[in-house]
């Protein structure tokens, strides 16, 4: 009962001939009218489902009386005949159409294609719709037993399409479109939508051939059709675009236009092609516009840095950077054009930074901060530029007019902890703390390029233990600020005595409060006396020249150095008399001077209390100083004019038995008058010094190196060891490789190693 109600056919089989005269006019309606009412389509689908229905069920009558059918029997045959039929209304339909538009051309031809393409779409989605069923069952029937070549029928309508329509008129329809694309480039305005209508077909027949039930097309035919002979033309219109325009005009107005065509092209695919056009469309015009002419654009970098064109370096590297490994050749020229900048900048100033940190560091980080804002802004801080900008001033930071004037690279370093010296010290020219705090990061710029930062540090701490001894410290927490950035760049090690340096000041404020206490339940001292101990192995101090104190500072001497015994027993206390100083009130003259001396200049004028003149032989008795340490110290007494000499006028000529003799006329504008400073040999002595105990740490720390190296591997050849002790020390200093042979002698002698016999260049270590 329930079949006769769903299919009032079944008794009877429905041939073709009497359903497809109507079916036919019901679809050729559609084709040629693309409307039709709702019943009508009803009427239509009816038509197919009655007659696919009525097969289905003899069908499956024969199937349960006699268990097999044949390949050709019933709803097969039928089914076949109705899709065969339908294929050939297509084919009919579509070669009539094709003639209409076989002599077309241009616009025209796009025009015909695309609106017919647009009718053809709709009409064969109404007819896929109409035979449904087909498709449901008989169709995908035929598809799941293997069968080639046949389709879901809007994919056959699309087929039919592809081969009587789209084969015949492929050629004048994609070079109409090609045409109408150069006209575009050209500046003409197009009619878009005639090219998106015929690229959406090509897309559209892209059917998979294997496999109809597949989503989506494969864009074999947009790709064979279409894609291929566009990005040919594409190549061919922006080839001879591209040599025309540089041949009229300069290469920053070429980049301007690479620049707008590459983007128009991007728009254009958003627009009108298919976006798996996109990344080839792209790499074409980048080989085209760019790639073919990087031996221009490389020339041109060079000039645009001279003239500090930022904005069309900015163009030059977004268009460069398109081009696989196109940059390298651009950072290498910006590397040496910095460093050609940097060795320039240092040389016109050269006398002057040689002796003045601030104009040598300045002149650095003005140099950096002009190059370090163009990778900033120009070159997106691109690593590869941020390192190219890195090697410069490596390079011209270590090596310059002022390091070869020095004949020594450690000239950099030391001029860099001068420069730090005066921003820290005690001065009417210091920076507000903010401000100071933005110099000392500038500072710390300079600091990264620096190779020899041993020598930084040597110079560094004996610089913080004048400021901190002589209580000159412009800010606390300026000198914390900048050992923590130190300690950041270079690790604990590195920093671990300035840190102490810091906590011995704060341990003698506490010991000198202490001392004090002691002193009033004691009894006072006949002056103002202080005192600050100072850890031996933290502080950069070497021990005094013997001297004999004064006798009014003998006794302050004396108890504090029992009242310090009492406190700690077993340490020794060795005075730094070269680094101690203080104040004499004068009552000679006829003016009242406090003068701030030495503690040597205060032994020399202090003998003044007991006479008035004195020979050079009596002061060097009296006081215990060598001729050599005495005689600066009188020189400056003389040229201060406290003291007088008739016979000589420099204070490297005095004999011992010249006389000095106090100068009762003197007269100074001010009455707190400092005559502890350091004298220019002092310096120099003091420098040379430095250096001497920098190369003897280097030694040190190169054979600490050698030994942790070998310890470790036991044995090593020659080369592999001279590489690793230069990889673990370059981060301090870079150690030169004669010094490293002679440090690797020295451990031999020292039997740390020895060399392995019958093999060249091999070190065994000797546990």
């Amino acid at each position: 009962m329930a079949t006769r109600s769903q299919n009032p056919h079944s008794l009877r089989q429905i041939n073709l001939e009497e359903i497809w005269d109507d079916l036919k006019e019901g679809i050729q309606h559609v084709y040629e009218q693309q409307s039709m009412s709702r019943p009508r389509y009803i009427e239509l689908y009816t038509h197919v489902y009655n007659y696919c229905t009525s097969v289905h069920q003899q069908s499956q009558s024969r199937v349960s009386k006699h268990k097999k059918v044949p390949n050709q029997g019933g709803a097969q045959f039928v089914g076949h005949e109705l899709y065969k039929t339908l294929r050939e209304f297509l084919k009919s339909y579509l070669v009539k159409l094709q003639k209409n538009g076989a002599d077309l051309m241009d616009e025209s031809v796009l025009k015909f294609y695309s609106s017919q393409w647009e009718d053809y779409r709709f009409s064969s989605k109404v007819l896929n719709g109409v035979c449904a069923y087909l498709n449901r069952h008989w169709v995908r029937r035929e598809c799941d037993e293997g069968r080639k070549g046949i389709y879901e029928i809007y994919s056959l309508a699309l087929v039919t399409w592809r081969e009587f329509l789209f084969k015949p008129l492929n050629k004048q329809v994609t070079n109409a479109v090609l045409r109408l694309i150069e006209r575009e480039r050209n500046g003409e305005t197009i009619n878009t939508r005639l090219v998106s209508g015929v690229i959406q077909c090509y897309v559209e027949l892209g059917l998979n051939e294997d496999d109809s039930t597949t989503k989506g097309p494969t864009l074999s035919v947009y790709k064979s059709s279409f894609e291929s002979v566009f990005l040919e033309d594409t190549e061919r219109f922006y080839t001879a675009e591209s040599m025309e325009f540089l041949r009229e005009n300069p290469m920053t107005e070429y980049m301007k236009r690479a620049e707008a065509r590459l983007l128009e092209e991007q728009r254009r695919v958003q627009s009108y092609l298919h976006e798996s056009t996109q990344d080839e469309l792209a790499r074409k015009c980048e080989q085209v516009l760019i790639e073919k002419h990087l031996d221009i654009f490389y020339s041109e970098f060079q000039n645009l840095l001279n003239d500090d064109k930022d904005e069309d370096l900015g163009r030059m590297y977004m268009l460069v950077s398109r081009i696989p490994d196109g940059l390298v050749q651009l950072r290498n020229l910006l590397e040496n054009h910095i460093c050609y900048q940097g060795l320039n900048a240092l040389e016109k100033c050269c006398e002057q930074a040689f002796n003045d940190p601030k104009v040598y560091v300045e002149t650095i980080l003005e140099v950096h901060y002009k190059y370090n804002a163009l990778v900033l802004t120009a070159f997106k801080n691109d690593a590869g530029f941020v390192a190219a900008l890195d090697k410069a001033f490596g390079k011209f930071i270590n090596n310059n007019a002022v390091t070869k004037q020095a004949q020594n690279s450690s000239k950099s370093p030391e001029l860099l902890a001068r420069y730090c010296d005066s921003l820290l010290k005690k001065s009417s020219k210091n920076p507000e703390e903010a401000e100071l705090e933005d110099i000392l990061n500038s500072v710390m710029i300079v600091f990264k390029y620096i190779e020899d930062k041993d020598v930084f540090q040597k110079f560094y701490a004996n610089m913080l233990a004048k400021r901190l001894v002589q209580h000159n410290s412009a800010s606390d927490d300026a000198e914390a600020s900048m050992i923590s950035k130190l300690k950041q760049a270079c690790g604990f090690e590195y920093t671990s005595k300035l840190q102490r340096m810091f906590q011995d000041i704060g341990v003698s404020k506490d010991l000198n409060d202490k001392f004090k206490a002691h002193l009033s339940n004691t009894g006072p001292l006949d002056l103002d006396f202080s005192i600050q101990v100072l850890s031996s192995g933290s502080w950069p101090f070497q021990q005094s020249a013997p001297f004999s104190l004064p006798a009014e500072m003998e006794k302050s001497y004396q108890r504090f150095t029992t009242f310090y015994s009492s406190q700690h027993s077993g340490r020794k206390l060795y005075w730094l008399y070269h680094k101690s100083k203080g104040e004499l009130v004068t009552n000679c003259f006829k003016n009242r001077y406090t003068l701030q001396a030495s503690t040597y200049q205060m032994g020399v004028l202090l003998m003044m209390n007991s006479a008035d003149s004195y020979t050079v032989e009596q002061i060097q008795e009296q006081t215990q100083l060598k001729r050599e340490n005495l005689l600066p110290i009188l020189g400056i007494l003389l040229k201060s004019k406290l003291l007088l000499c008739d016979t000589v006028d420099d204070a490297s000529e005095l004999q011992p038995d010249s006389v000095l003799k106090l100068f009762f006329a003197y007269k100074n504008k001010k009455l707190r008058v400092n005559i502890n400073v350091p004298m220019k040999i002092e310096q120099k002595n003091e420098q040379e010094q430095t250096h001497k105990y920098i190369e003897e740490d280097r030694k040190l720390l190169i054979q600490a190196a050698i030994v942790r190296i070998m310890k470790m591997r036991k044995a090593l050849r020659h080369q592999p060891l001279l590489a690793e002790v230069l990889s673990q020390l370059s981060s301090r200093f870079k150690p030169r490789v004669p010094v490293i042979k002679k440090c690797i002698d020295i451990l031999i002698e020292k039997e740390y190693l020895e060399r392995v016999e019958g093999e060249k260049d091999m070190y065994a270590y000797l546990a």
